[in-house]
């Protein structure tokens, strides 16, 4: 199929812009842009958000701090970048949407959205998401100060961003297009939505726009993914699983527990919560190579890349490791000596801790704190182990509302309320828009809240069945 530039030029029919964008989509859904995701209460897959010899500088730009207030005159750096190298005179502006998060100058470098900006001469620029990498609004983290980390701020903040810029520049007349990944993609989706004005187009690449609070699609679809390998994985996994769980009720097992999983100090279960925990940690080994099977991420730094769905699954089905236990405990291992841990902390206290403590410099994960905040205020998403077509065991919806009251006093009606506010702002699967692609795969367990059929001539969706070799 050609390759049509003169849209953003002059002015377009659609049906060529959508031939244009399904491209940028489709090349886009198989290297996923935005931030890594925090997937709620599992540990962040680190990617480093500096890149030795980046010749693009980290930019500031004075943001405010409540868009929603006008009393509220305080205002922050918000960190950006920027690469010029393919702009031409008249060409577009290319605007990626940061995330859960730092953003990751290795983008201004490398992705296929620069192919696609040499080739229409566009201007591109990359704007952090408020509370997250260097971009801090306030002095810390409390409860209190979060309440200004939401996806509508963070629209504002790129509505403020891309008029001044704008004006400042000269690019005001220009044809701006949104690009994200995941939350982000979510984003790029809220911003052409909730600002036409400001953006013409967006693609929206794995975005969930369907908000829940229980979420226990995920694991079905990581159950289906595990499947398209080989139909036998999942069902092993789920006996190893099960089997875990039938061992954890007796304390003399623990110590073996210990061993087999090389966990950092011995394994203490004292209430559902540490067990639910514990039981998570290691699904998350599962979950995470799932989601982000053959993504392409290595130019962000981020290690593991080469584990995929074929690897566990090899791993799985070698019955000379043992039985399906002892597999079990094989993945968690390679994980760790692939990420170069020396062992694996599953100590729910020593998370509670960490997740509770609000300077920036904390010990939580990457945006630990900031993410699963904004999931008890907004999203839910919690991918619980509440049906019976997924592997795992031992994590319900509860474990994950528990922690929203114990982090931040949120109530799980509290939840409830933000999750059925969230879908009344944005509209969920009935976005009422224009000119936004939706591209997904079959594989991504995010699917399953995206659009993944088109929701109109001009709200296309680009649904890509199975993995890309």
């Amino acid at each position: 199929m050609p390759f049509t530039i003169s849209f953003f030029v002059s002015a377009m029919a659609f049906p060529t812009f959508v031939v244009l964008l399904c491209q940028v989509a489709v090349f886009l859904s198989l290297c996923v842009v935005g931030e890594g995701r925090y997937s709620i209460f599992r540990r962040f897959k680190e990617a480093q958000d500096t890149k030795q010899g980046s010749p693009f500088e980290e930019q500031w730009f004075t943001q405010k701090l409540d868009h929603f207030n006008g009393a509220d005159t305080r205002v922050w750096k918000q960190r950006y970048f920027i690469n010029e190298v393919f702009y031409r005179p008249g060409g577009p502006v290319f605007l990626m949407i940061g995330g859960e998060g730092p953003a990751n100058p290795a983008w201004m470098e490398d992705g296929t959205w620069l192919t696609y900006a040499e080739k229409l001469g566009a201007l591109c620029l990359m704007l952090e998401h408020r509370f997250y990498g260097k971009s801090h609004p306030t002095v810390d983290l409390s409860t209190d100060n979060l309440r200004f980390l939401s996806s509508r701020q963070a629209l504002a903040d790129l509505a403020h961003f891309r008029t001044m810029i704008a004006e400042a520049r000269g690019l005001t007349d220009r044809k701006w297009v949104a690009f994200g990944g995941s939350y982000p993609g979510s984003l790029a989706a809220w911003f052409r939505l909730k600002y036409p004005h400001l953006v013409h187009a967006s693609v929206a690449t794995s975005a969930p726009v369907y908000a829940t609070v229980n979420f226990p699609e995920y694991l079905e679809v990581v159950w289906r993914s595990l499947a398209s390998e080989n139909t036998e994985c999942p069902l092993l996994v789920k006996k190893a699983s099960d089997d875990l769980v039938e061992r954890l009720k007796d304390p003399r097992t623990y110590g073996n527990i210990t061993k087999d999983f090389n966990l950092c100090s011995k394994l203490q279960i004292q209430t559902d919560m540490d067990s639910a925990y514990f039981l998570e940690t290691l699904a998350g080994n599962f979950m995470n190579v799932v989601q982000y099977n053959k993504d392409n991420r290595g130019f962000e730094g981020v290690t593991g890349t080469n584990i995929t769905i074929k690897v566990l699954c090899s791993v799985m089905t070698d019955s000379s490791l043992g039985d399906p236990y002892a597999r079990y405990a094989a993945v968690a291992r390679l994980m760790m000596e692939t990420t170069s841990m020396k062992c694996l902390d599953t100590s729910f206290s020593k998370y509670v801790s960490d997740m509770t403590n609000t300077s920036w410099d904390g010990p939580a994960p990457i945006a630990g704190r900031q993410w699963v905040y904004q999931t008890c205020a907004e999203f839910g998403f919690y991918q619980s182990t509440d049906s019976p077509n997924q592997p795992f065991a031992g994590f319900p919806l509860v474990y994950f509302l528990k922690q929203c009251t114990n982090f931040y006093n949120i109530s799980a009606e509290q939840v409830a309320e933000a999750v059925t506010q969230s879908n009344e702002y944005y509209g969920a699967y009935d976005i009422r828009s224009s000119r936004i692609v939706f591209p997904n795969g079959s594989i991504d367990p995010w699917h399953a809240l995206g659009v993944t059929q088109d929701i109109s001539a001009d709200l296309p969706a680009i649904f890509i069945k199975g993995e890309q070799k």
